[in-house]
């Protein structure tokens, strides 16, 4: 198996997925997702592993989505000084995309053939906290930050995900989203939103006792638990909400924006991606106090 962003190991019956991007902190694209999905391939087809786990090299799991590939993977263009609008995207082309990220492969996590468990550190943002949280269970260092951060380009809580308040509440799940504000590894645990937060040097030991207990459970004892899940999840509307998320996400990109509104893309054009990360964050820097 040949991959270049994710690295797949083996220890007895438990895979480790890890995202192999640690120079731009496992920003994720479509090259991950590639890569991400093969992995996810050779664990399921290995009747030997009995629990995946998803890790992230270097200093971070993952600061979210590549904001340097945010438009381009549609095949849009800067706009030039002074144009606003004039480039058309068919739809046909940006569902095609966002049924492949947000629908196709957070289904392939949250309906994988086995036991998945999500270690989080330092950072897991945006669209990477988005997928991880369709795992079985969920660790953190407790100095990880987490959050919505991609609700700061203006999306107006279109993040809201029926698994997001299953896992925290309707109240809490809507704050989150329409803030767009970081929390780290104690408040996501207090919040219900991971399974357990633990200090960052002992968060590999806990994971992997964690899922090397797990594979105490009997091969077909997980086939039927994983079967089970599948029905209940498609019951509560989860796997329908992945749906709803991918034609939203489409959707969303053809906003209107009035002058003085967020617009990322002459941001980024004009000021470079790392300032036009920095200044949309500022803009909402409001939002961060609010934690009720």
């Amino acid at each position: 198996m040949d991959l270049e962003f994710v690295k797949y190991e083996k220890e007895k019956q438990v895979a480790f997925i890890t995202l192999n991007r640690p120079d731009r902190l496992n920003a994720i694209g479509p090259e991950i997702y590639h890569d991400w999905g093969s992995a996810l391939d050779e664990a399921e087809s290995d009747d030997d592993v009995k629990v995946v786990v998803f890790k992230g090299e270097g200093k971070a799991f993952s600061a979210g989505a590549d904001l340097t590939g945010v438009g381009y993977v549609y095949g849009m263009k800067d706009p030039k000084p002074g144009e606003r609008g004039k480039q058309r995207i068919p739809l046909r082309v940006k569902f095609e995309f966002d049924r492949r990220v947000f629908l196709d492969f957070h289904r392939r996590i949250l309906f994988c053939k086995k036991l998945t468990i999500a270690q989080l550190h330092k950072y897991c943002l945006g669209i990477a906290f988005n997928i991880i949280s369709h795992c079985d269970m969920i660790l953190a260092s407790e100095d990880c930050l987490m959050g919505h951060v991609e609700e700061r380009l203006g999306q107006g809580g279109m993040t809201l995900t029926p698994i997001m308040i299953l896992r925290c509440g309707f109240t809490r799940a809507m704050e989150l989203c329409l803030t767009g504000r970081k929390f780290n590894g104690i408040k996501a645990a207090e919040y219900q939103l991971i399974n357990k937060a633990v200090p960052a040097d002992k968060l590999d030991e806990e994971v992997r006792n964690l899922a090397h207990g797990l594979c105490l459970h009997p091969k077909d004892g997980i086939a039927v638990g994983k079967a089970m899940r599948e029905m209940i999840y498609t019951t509560m509307g989860i796997d329908r909400g992945l749906v709803d998320h991918y034609i939203m996400h489409t959707l969303q990109t053809n906003r209107v924006l009035d002058e003085d509104e967020v617009n990322f893309f002459k941001m980024r054009r004009d000021k470079g991606v790392r300032e036009a990360a920095h200044e949309k964050h500022d803009r909402f820097k409001v939002l961060d106090d609010f934690d009720n």
